[in-house]
């Protein structure tokens, strides 16, 4: 049984997806250190081009190596520009399981580059990996990242109370934690049926191939 992902590309009419690459380090550091990505992520703040390199480099590799997950580099089709990433972690072959995560570079919101993107992976994960489930988990607050999850098709399946860090702004400037819930979201393959014509009727692309 095959306990790790391959080195993948995943294309849409708008994006591709594709493993990290160093040429990304610049653009990966700056869309890290936005306000929203320290708020709801537990990505170290502020977020320098050396740690960049090392997640490229370093982290991401190992990850798929051992089998827990793999990282993926969002970016548009035509300027080639890194607008996101989306993340697989916590990867179970037994069950053929894993949980999902997306960021998305400040000024690439509102596209909906984070659905297609979401929805391209969960296609290629329950098409090509013969996949279970998808999950996914979102701060109580965090109202974008559950519409993401709406959009492809998850399911709310309840509430981890207290299991859930976030960060705010003090009065001077400096992050201080803060302490939230998880609501947290299931997708399996039949809950795909339908969504890539809602999404596409939506005017989101809904064609993928993966190579």
């Amino acid at each position: 049984m095959t306990t790790t992902f391959p080195d993948i590309s995943i294309n849409t009419d708008r994006l591709v997806l594709r493993a990290l690459e160093e040429a990304d380090v610049p653009a990966l550091a700056e869309m890290m250190n936005d306000e929203l990505v320290g708020a709801w992520t537990a990505v170290p703040q502020p977020f320098t081009e050396a740690a960049a390199r090392r997640w490229i480099t370093e982290y991401a590799p190992a990850e798929r190596a051992a089998g827990r997950g793999i990282d993926l580099a969002v970016t548009e089709f035509l300027t080639q520009r890194l607008v996101g990433v989306i993340q697989l972690a916590k990867t179970d072959w037994t069950i053929r399981s894993t949980e999902l995560s997306y960021i998305v570079a400040p000024w690439a919101r509102g596209e909906g580059y984070a659905s297609e993107a979401a929805l391209a992976t969960a296609q290629w994960l329950f098409g090509d990996q013969k996949f279970e489930r998808l999950e996914l988990r979102t701060a109580a607050d965090n109202t974008a990242s559950q519409q993401v999850a709406q959009k492809i098709g998850c399911i709310s399946e309840g509430v981890l109370r207290n299991a859930c860090i976030a960060r705010t702004r003090t009065e001077d400037g400096s992050w201080t934690e803060l302490r939230t819930d998880f609501i947290v979201w299931g997708l399996l393959p039949e809950d795909l049926d339908g969504v890539a014509d809602q999404m596409a009727e939506a005017g989101y692309s809904s064609y993928t191939d993966w190579s």
